[in-house]
């Protein structure tokens, strides 16, 4: 009995090997792929498995649904394609949540093709796609000619800002989306969930917030608070860093909003902060070009103090403000003396301001 046990084992060794599946790489007839692309701040994925022609005319020999009305197409092969967008989009103008998606195409000979987003985006084919059930939105597009694609491929096409267009492209065919998503709303969003978690404490974090804001010119009062919360910190002042990024961010939106008696306080504010030349120069460009010559001539004349009465970019700009503040002859004469300091490097570009001023 021992030895009958003993060989009935031996004899279930090889069957229970053989039933287990190996991890060996074997290139697959089609490939899988994955591409990402960012719209603002919103990743579109497409996954999926990319068939080749191979001489085939594909629209009626592989794709189910011309021949069968009823079965759609998994825009792919083997597992149906998924379709992944972190946040609310919209596609061909009507709305989608943010999620992962099945993607699944009805085709037609001779009408639109109607693009099916499905809650379920595991489903191997579209075999068992319940329109009624598993699909979250439906859109009708026209497919177009393109130049001949040997091998099925997802482009990003035609982008802006707030828009790209996905196509899919296989054989002579392209069949074209837009995706679009509310670029302001959608920023704002994220920046009022992310500002509360690790980057609450990261000055640069609220600053480039508020930046963003300004250089749009929206949301100029949360800005507001975004820039002061990078300066004076969180709860009991945790993480506070004033500094002249941040100030100088403060005051372009302080005189966005025309708070004239707060602009002055914090552009004098900034003269204790005044260590990068760089910055203090583009600064005060930036007041002469907003009618603040009067600050940007104080400003200046701080930075002679603070990097020497010898520093030919304080100068340069000092003759600028004063220029732009009324005083011509002056300014030009101040002017000048900066391209006398002026390494011969950076002549070129104290000449051009001269001839500007001129």
């Amino acid at each position: 009995m021992r030895k009958l046990f003993s060989l009935i084992a031996i004899g279930v060794v090889p069957l229970a090997c053989t039933a287990q599946f190996h991890t060996v790489k074997i290139p697959t007839p089609s490939v899988k792929v994955v591409e990402t692309q960012r719209l603002g701040i919103t990743d579109i994925t497409v996954d999926y498995h990319s068939p080749a022609v191979r001489g085939r005319d594909v629209w009626k020999d592989v794709v189910g649904s011309y021949s069968d009305p009823n079965l759609a197409w998994r825009a792919g092969a083997n597992i149906n394609t998924r379709i992944s967008f972190t946040t609310d989009v919209m596609i061909e103008g009507q709305p989608l949540k943010a999620g992962s998606y099945g993607f699944h195409i009805d085709t037609s000979e001779d009408g639109p093709w109607t693009l099916m987003f499905a809650h379920h985006d595991n489903q191997w084919g579209s075999y068992y796609l319940d329109r009624e059930n598993h699909v979250a939105l439906k859109v009708d597009v026209t497919p177009v000619s393109t130049t001949f694609s040997e091998q099925l491929d997802y482009r990003f096409i035609d982008r802006t800002d707030s828009t790209v267009v996905v196509a899919l492209e296989w054989a002579e065919k392209r069949i074209p989306f837009t995706v679009s998503v509310d670029l302001v709303e959608t920023v704002l969003s994220n920046f009022r969930y992310e500002l509360l978690g690790i980057n609450t404490y990261r000055w640069e974090a609220w600053n480039d917030a508020a930046r963003w804001c300004y250089d749009r010119n929206i949301n100029l009062e949360e800005a507001l608070e975004w820039a002061n919360r990078s300066i004076n910190g969180g709860y009991t002042g945790f993480a506070a860093n004033k500094n002249f990024d941040n100030l100088s961010t403060k005051a372009r939106i302080l005189l966005a909003l025309n708070r004239e008696d707060e602009l002055q306080g914090t552009v004098q504010e900034m003269y204790g902060f005044m260590n990068n030349i760089s910055s203090v120069y583009f600064f005060g460009q930036f007041l002469i070009q907003n009618d603040r010559a009067a600050f940007a001539e104080a400003l200046y004349t701080e930075g002679t103090e603070e990097f020497g009465k010898d520093n030919w970019v304080m100068n340069l700009g000092l003759g600028q403000a004063q220029f732009a503040n009324g005083q011509q002859k002056e300014g030009l004469k101040t002017a000048e003396k900066a391209l006398s300091m002026a390494p011969e490097r950076n002549r070129g570009f104290v000449e051009s301001a001269i001839a500007r001023m001129k």
